[in-house]
């Protein structure tokens, strides 16, 4: 092993997580706002910083008037399954699975919700037929599917004219693509995504035809306080004013809105994904020049441009295991293993708060690591 070239250049924040992911290039923790901390977010100041936050979100995430942000419990989890106790059941539910978080709302709408519905998979890496797609019925999906690197190409597959909701999870996808808000009814994420910022907090993103739904709709089932949205018959409209279900960490929404604004002075979207696309394209240039990587979504109309999966060859769990450890014993990359269901392989987030420098001072370290762990098998 003395033989093997110890790369003379460190990626510079080597935070490649893809969640919580790497906090904005320019976070410190005394940047932070704190006039809100020990305040009830009650208070004028709590409510106003909550009401800004969301401000901030349509504005960076170019969402028409037409749809209601709300700040949630429970991360995107959190949020999503609000979405789903309080909406599924008043017509057929269709959910599609590439990935780990599909299967897990495929397991809430069979075994939780008991609704019988019609599941369309694909494996690791592929992404079902999208012609299949029954709208007549309500539509769960993943944007981007953070566990296997596949996303939706587009809202295409979407006809205006359905009948159904479509349900997006789309955490790991919001402020990196471009999304054709009138083709969601119901859009979900969490901060500690793309954005970098701190967990517990989902976002919920209601289209009109949601609300329609949440105000004609009574489902026969007991709702959890945090869960419910409505209040004799009508949308409980402070929820999407700042006025949270439960205490928030003003905290975390500091930090939250930070990012935002950091984003803001970006450009906002377009920045943000002017970024993205160019740290994928840079990973896409590490991969194509080493024969023992590869791309777990082998198409690139579908594949993730923030959570990147890589296959590497002749590897099992165990050598990704030490693949990884190695890297982060040396301070040149954090958390590149693989989720726990997916195939063995990487994990490498191309997001916009990572530096574009930092994956490409990246891959003579993966090469490092590859070598160093095959001679000591």
């Amino acid at each position: 092993m003395t033989d093997i070239t110890v790369p003379a250049r460190k990626p510079a924040r080597p935070h490649f997580s893809s969640g919580p992911c790497a906090k904005a290039p320019t976070f410190a923790p005394e940047k932070l706002a704190t006039e809100s901390l020990g305040r009830s977010h009650r208070a004028k100041i709590g409510k106003s910083r909550l009401q800004y936050c969301i401000d901030l979100m349509r504005e960076v995430l170019q969402l028409p008037d037409t749809h209601r942000i709300g700040i949630v419990p429970g991360s995107d989890t959190g949020a999503f399954e609000m979405a789903m106790w309080t909406m599924l059941g008043a017509k057929p539910v269709t959910t599609l699975a590439w990935e780990s978080f599909g299967e897990g709302w495929v397991t809430d709408a069979a075994k939780q919700l008991k609704l019988d519905p019609t599941v369309i998979r694909a494996d690791y890496g592929q992404i079902p037929d999208l012609t299949q797609v029954d709208w007549s019925n309500d539509v769960l999906f993943t944007w981007n599917g953070t566990t296997s690197g596949v996303r939706v190409p587009s809202a295409d597959f979407i006809p205006a004219d359905r009948e159904g909701l479509a349900f997006a999870d789309a955490t790991s996808g919001v402020f990196a693509y471009d999304i054709d808000w009138s083709k969601i009814d119901v859009a979900t994420f969490s901060w500690q995504k793309v954005l970098g910022g701190e967990g517990g907090h989902g976002v919920l993103i209601l289209g009109p035809r949601a609300v329609e739904r949440l105000e004609t709709y009574t489902p026969d089932r007991p709702l959890p306080k945090i869960f419910r949205l409505t209040k004799g018959g009508k949308l409980i409209e402070g929820i999407f004013k700042g006025e949270t279900i439960n205490t928030p960490s003003m905290l975390a929404v500091e930090d939250a809105i930070f990012a935002l604004e950091w984003a803001k002075d970006l450009g906002g979207l377009e920045g943000l994904k002017a970024r993205s696309d160019a740290n994928a394209a840079a990973l896409d240039k590490i991969v194509a020049d080493r024969d023992w990587l590869g791309h777990l979504a082998a198409d690139p109309a579908t594949r993730s441009k923030t959570s990147v999966c890589l296959t590497v060859e002749g590897a099992d769990t165990d050598f990704i295991k030490k693949f990884a450890a190695a890297l982060e014993k040396e301070g040149a990359a954090f958390d590149l293993a693989g989720y726990r269901d997916a195939p063995a392989g990487l994990r490498i987030w191309c997001g916009a708060t990572v530096n574009t420098q930092d994956i490409e001072d990246l891959g003579p370290w993966l090469d490092w690591a590859y070598a160093t762990v095959k001679a000591a098998a």
